[in-house]
């Protein structure tokens, strides 16, 4: 049998390959970023929906994409191998993915919605449709992970590899391998190798591939020199202390230089550090503080998640919550933190987006001899980026307090100066200011626990409002 899958998928990859090439990404010339043909940035803003072909209706997927791309979202995090028994628990229809459980023999029926992989096809174009990208995880960790013997090997990881990436190689996929793991080992970091050459012979090189590490990890910690693994995604994970949101910046500044996203960051609504009893479940604002971290540390993109929408958690349906989600998915997808990172999306493009360099120890001095409270850290830890050529800055404020700003960063005898709201996607002018070298600065909400970027531009370049 795995003669004949291996030989089916040779004939499919020469017939009809040229037809309907997908509008591909790439990594950018400088490394720094996703990036379309032309070199002009593609901003990674990902919702996370794990078990969405395991647990949606198409009704139900159709439903949450158009609401995700209405709001701003440009990639969907989604696997095809569920975490939650996606072996042996159907999907919405009855449908399992494999014959008795076997990753070289595909569930195939034939005709259109008949079987477990034509219903990922129907929501993978459906995306596409949309607008939407789909990072799309071939199998969650634990079937390459876990156990003594695991599903997963190099041998059927290579051939299940290429089959998936043949039949997705003419949509609009980003690959992440992994799923929630670190390999431990030398079999493990040989199925994570041949998965990644199967999709590589499936797809002819046609999408991007990067990895999906556990907690506080990153890809770049296993795979950071393999050719294959063309951008780095990391897990800073559930909390809400910016210590693991640091790691960013770490990865950054690796050599080769490759781009940096937070595959999985703190969920809205999860318990935070998994321990709901003592801290309780997070909030817009503890999202809100992650993005900016890890973008002003230096990401070239962003993951958004909801404890509820991950899992799909309908209480209507006889599927059993996993940590406490304290709402269903249909009211977690309208949370104040998924149009806020629209916001923040939007702010991050209204500069030069390419030129972007990550800068605290530049652009921030000192104002305290204290640096717990400045730069700060915990959830008060303040970031700064700046353009490279110097037509611009942004400070990250996460909370009212006093700070000094190295306005020479800007090469430019006057400035223009704002206040944005990363709460509501406004900003206020608050004028032009002649360039002294440092200018103190303290958030319209002194002493609180309310965010606010500083947005500083040359004044002669005539940037938008941010």
């Amino acid at each position: 049998m795995k003669r004949h899958l291996t030989l089916l998928l040779m004939m499919l990859s020469l017939h009809g390959w040229a037809e309907n090439i997908p509008e591909r990404l790439f990594v950018s010339k400088n490394q720094r970023y996703l990036a379309d043909k032309n070199d002009q940035p593609f901003f990674y803003l990902a919702d996370t929906a794990w078990e969405l072909f395991h647990r949606l209706t198409r009704e139900e997927a159709d439903e949450y994409l158009q609401d995700r791309a209405k709001k701003g979202f440009t990639v969907i995090q989604a696997v095809a191998l569920a975490e939650h028994d996606g072996l042996n628990t159907p999907n919405a229809y009855g449908h399992l993915p494999f014959q008795d459980a076997d990753p070289t023999r595909p569930a195939l029926r034939p005709g259109d919605n008949n079987d477990y992989w034509d219903h990922v096809d129907y929501i993978v174009k459906r995306a596409n449709k949309l607008g939407l990208y789909v990072a799309l995880l071939p199998t969650w960790g634990r079937y390459w992970h876990d156990g003594d013997q695991p599903l997963f090997n190099p041998t059927n990881a290579r051939i299940y590899g290429q089959w998936i990436a043949q039949r997705y190689s003419k949509d609009k996929i980003i690959w992440i391998l992994g799923g929630d793991r670190n390999p431990e080992n030398n079999l493990h970091r040989n199925t994570i190798r041949a998965m990644a050459e199967g999709i590589r012979q499936g797809d002819h090189h046609q999408h991007l591939i990067t990895y999906h590490p556990g907690g506080a990890w990153g890809s770049a910690n296993f795979f950071h020199q393999e050719e294959w693994l063309d951008f780095n995604l990391r897990q800073n994970g559930h909390n809400t202390w910016y210590e693991i949101y640091h790691k960013t910046w770490d990865d950054y500044c690796r050599q080769p230089a490759k781009p940096v996203i937070d595959g999985e960051p703190i969920y809205e609504g999860h318990p935070v550090a998994f321990d709901a009893g003592r801290r309780g479940h997070s909030l817009a604002a503890d999202c809100r503080r992650a993005f900016y971290w890890d973008l002003f540390n230096g990401a070239c993109g962003h993951t958004y998640g909801h404890h509820s929408v991950w899992q799909m958690w309908n209480p209507e349906k006889k599927v059993a919550p996993i940590n406490n989600p304290v709402m269903s998915w249909r009211e977690a997808i309208q949370q104040p933190g998924a149009i806020q990172m629209k916001y923040g999306r939007q702010l991050l493009m209204s500069r030069t987006f390419e030129r972007r360099m990550p800068a605290t120890e530049k652009v921030l001095i000192p104002i305290y001899n204290i640096p717990s409270a400045w730069p700060g850290q915990g959830i008060y830890r303040f970031v700064a980026q700046c353009d490279s050529e110097g037509t611009w800055l942004m400070v990250y404020a996460p909370v009212g307090r006093k700070f000094r700003v190295n306005t020479s960063v800007i090469k430019s005898e006057k400035l223009r100066v704002w206040w944005f709201n990363p709460r509501t996607g406004t900003s206020t002018h608050i004028g032009k200011f002649a360039n002294q070298g440092q200018q103190d600065f303290i958030s319209p909400h002194p002493g609180e626990e309310t965010d606010w970027i500083l947005v500083i531009d040359d004044a002669k370049k005539g940037y938008p409002r941010p």
